[in-house]
């Protein structure tokens, strides 16, 4: 294949995210982080995120609430950004950062749906494991010091209601297009999100004076700013990357039989594949027809929704070159070790 060819499908495929993705999955995304930096009260939210609560508070609310947000390895980052801008706990947001894409409520439905009730089973409780294991590891490198640090108030609101009903009516923006919009065209998907964002918007503009909305919109610029140059020059080799591994028979050669071999090479693989919402099932069970042993496919059911190559590019700029690097090579290394044990303990 010539590089113009190349080029070509870099293109298209920034075309085809800008066309499928923006509008119904980062535009709500950047406003959601938008309005936890512009109205969450801080000193009540570390008491819930920070790097002072309890682990056994806030690593099992970072992931619980995780399940609910049907959202790709992009669309989280605003979100997961906005956390860590707001409380400068590294292991929390990045726990969300992780789970949202690798083991919400509707991958896993759709993953049992496609490939079966085991591999969802496997797919929940390794994601699980995992998100714990991310945020131990990111808070013994980075969050202890912070901490020690950590003074905040223990009484007042979170936020107050009528920026909460913002937030609920936010987040079921960025939802229900995706939930309803299963097995339907892109246009159900934008009509929904159309009357959503007008529901919501009038609400806004009704409920806040000029200031809290001008903060609130001046909060979501800066995730916009920062984040989408990154992630289009990430989708356009994302799109090299899809084409180039096609022309190959790395599936029969390297990713059939179960062992670490082929979980390690099935990580990498998905760590550097973008996969928009619920498309890596269908991805992994065309793999799996083609020969892909099932350690193997868990090791990118894991690695290819949590991360991807536009992924990688944002969060080193929003969290920092260091935490990123940590980030990754944790879940590639957790995605690999969970197919190997899957693989060749339970399914040899």
């Amino acid at each position: 294949m010539d590089a113009l060819s190349l080029i070509n499908t870099g293109i298209s495929a920034i075309a085809d995210y800008v066309a499928l993705h923006v509008l119904t999955c980062l535009v709500p995304a950047f406003l959601i982080a938008g309005a936890i930096m512009a109205m969450v009260n801080k000193e009540v939210f570390l008491n819930y995120l920070g790097a002072s609560a309890s682990k056994l508070k806030s690593f099992p609310i970072a992931t619980l609430s995780s399940f609910l947000l049907a959202v790709c390895s992009c669309t989280v980052i605003p979100i997961a950004s906005g956390i860590y801008h707001k409380t400068r706990a590294t292991s929390t947001a990045m726990i969300i950062l992780w789970t949202a894409p690798a083991a919400n409520i509707l991958a896993l439905t759709y993953t049992g749906a496609i490939l079966g009730a085991e591999m969802a089973l496997a797919r929940l409780l390794t994601a699980i494991a995992t998100s714990f294991i991310v945020g131990i590891i990111l808070f013994a490198i980075f969050d202890r010091n912070i901490a020690t640090e950590e003074n905040f108030a223990s009484g007042g609101k979170i936020m107050e209601r009528k920026a909460i009903y913002l937030l609920i009516l936010l987040i079921l923006s960025l939802l229900l297009p995706n939930y309803l919009g299963v097995g339907k065209s892109y246009e159900f998907k934008v009509a929904i999100f159309a009357i959503l964002i007008a529901i919501t918007l009038f609400y806004a503009f009704k409920s806040f004076g000029r200031e809290d909305l001008k903060l609130w919109f001046t909060e979501t610029w800066f995730f916009v700013k920062q984040i989408i140059p990154l992630l289009l020059i990430g989708v356009f080799f994302v799109g090299i990357i899809g084409e180039l591994l096609k022309e190959t028979e790395l599936v029969s050669t390297y990713l059939g039989g179960e062992g670490i071999q082929q979980s390690f090479i099935s990580a990498i693989i998905g760590a550097l594949s973008y996969f928009a919402t619920l498309t890596e099932a269908p991805f992994v069970e065309m793999l799996m027809d083609l020969g892909m042993g099932k350690g193997a496919a868990v090791a990118l059911l894991l690695a290819g929704p949590g991360i991807s190559l536009p992924n990688m590019l944002a969060i080193s700029r929003l969290f920092g070159v260091k935490r990123a690097v940590v980030y990754i090579l944790t879940i590639i290394s957790i995605a690999s070790f969970a197919g190997w044990f899957l693989g060749v303990i339970i399914w040899r």
